[in-house]
């Protein structure tokens, strides 16, 4: 293509390049299909990229005539190495769909061929998955993940076919669509019956799901009433907690930790959190793992949940709970730190026996503590250290296990 040049009103006006599928939208400038999908759906942006006018409407026409006379002129210029674009495929319609998802309502043997249409369609495209959303594709899907059906398809992956469940491959496809916030509020305005039918699928779904699972469930929880938040059960929190101690993966884990977050400061859920299990799988995370992104939010949580006393007793159950944390101060990033120090001021404010003050010393809390006194620029965990310290000064100030170059830094 470098050796010809090609018709100006070939190209896209996006990408500058060969126009494969011409579309018009509403403004009457021509684009090739991909290019403005990815303006309107990926990008999110709502405008003309050429004239910028407001569009009151995503609809792209095919500009059938571009693309005959683009289709002539490349086999016009064979000789010069340019390939016939080819005639795209007929888009999906609205009434298409609708009428698919009717018959497989009516007819539940329909219902599998309905799934592998609906894969098909959310595979070919942004604009196809929008027109998934505004068909009524969203509702039935979660029909079916709500219903937690158990019925065996064959799929085809790349790797070959594979069998799942209904509800593992309606999940799959509605995590693809990326449900709009509109969308996902209206399915969870009376109850949260969805979310909790996500977190069964969190536990007992398979591998991928659980993934897309704890995904979706990210999505559904930032859309939720303040009074849905407060409502979430103890066995969800439960749920949570196991999909988290299972490792699923580095995304899925994230993701939990991510929800967790969102939902421990309301109400009664760090109770909850805790009676789950939360503290003891929060800190074996901990232990076995050094990525920072986990490890900030891991920390985060435990904050979250030293607020309660439940919390706390928690963690000074475990062996490695008060030695864990403050081992990640300086170790993982500064807002690991600052979070380390905060569950650290929270213990000794509020649950500080004898015993717990005796194992700081041992396991090295004081002397991270003094680090960060010397050491930390942040102002606030400065001052938060140097009052612990000095709040138990004389429990530490002349403790051997402080090392003499140290206690020139402890606060007086």
């Amino acid at each position: 293509m470098d050796e010809i040049e090609i018709p100006t009103h070939f190209l896209c006006p996006i990408s500058l390049q060969l126009m494969t599928d011409p579309v018009t939208i509403s403004t009457g400038i021509t684009y090739d299909r991909d290019s403005i999908e990815e303006w309107l759906f990926s990008c999110k942006n709502k405008a003309c990229p050429v004239t910028k006018q407001a569009l009151l409407d995503s609809d792209l026409t095919p500009n059938h005539t571009l693309r005959r006379l683009i289709q002539a002129w490349c086999t016009l210029n064979a000789s010069h190495g340019i390939e016939r674009i080819p005639t795209p495929k007929p888009q999906v319609e609205k009434s298409q769909i609708v009428k698919l998802i009717h018959d497989a309502r009516k007819l539940p043997e329909m219902q599998l061929k309905c799934l592998a249409t609906l894969r098909s369609i959310t595979l070919q495209g942004e604009r196809n998955r929008s027109c998934l959303e505004k068909s009524g594709a969203v509702d039935f899907l979660v029909s079916i993940i709500n219903s937690f059906d158990c019925t065996l398809i064959e799929v085809d992956k790349d790797e070959g076919p594979e069998f799942i469940t209904a509800s593992d491959e309606a999940l799959s496809i509605l995590y693809h669509i990326k449900v709009s916030k509109s969308c996902l509020k209206s399915i969870i305005s009376n109850d949260l019956a969805f979310a909790e039918s996500l977190s069964r699928v969190l536990e007992h779904g398979n591998h991928k799901s659980r993934e897309y699972a704890a995904m979706v469930l990210k999505d559904v929880f930032e859309v939720a009433d303040p009074i849905q938040l407060i409502n979430v059960t103890s066995e969800f929190f439960a749920r949570l907690v196991r999909a988290l101690s299972d490792d699923i993966s580095q995304q899925a884990t994230k993701t939990t930790l991510k929800l967790l977050v969102e939902l421990c400061p309301w109400g009664r859920n760090k109770i909850k959190a805790v009676e789950g299990g939360a503290v003891f799988v929060l800190i074996e995370h901990l232990l076995g793992t050094s990525e920072r992104r986990a490890s900030e939010l891991a920390l985060f949580v435990l904050c979250h949940l030293c607020g309660c006393a439940e919390g706390r007793a928690e963690l000074l159950k475990h062996g490695a709970g008060l030695a864990m944390v403050s081992k990640k101060i300086f170790r993982v990033s500064h807002a690991a730190s600052v979070t380390a120090v905060r569950i650290i001021s929270s213990i000794c404010k509020l649950s500080a026996t004898c015993r717990v003050l005796e194992e700081m010393l041992q396991v090295g809390v004081v002397k991270k503590l003094i680090l960060v006194v010397q050491l930390d620029y942040n102002n606030k965990s400065k001052e938060k250290a140097m009052e612990i310290l000095r709040l138990h000064s004389r429990v530490w100030r002349n403790s051997s296990c402080i090392p003499s170059p140290l206690l020139s830094s402890y606060p007086s």
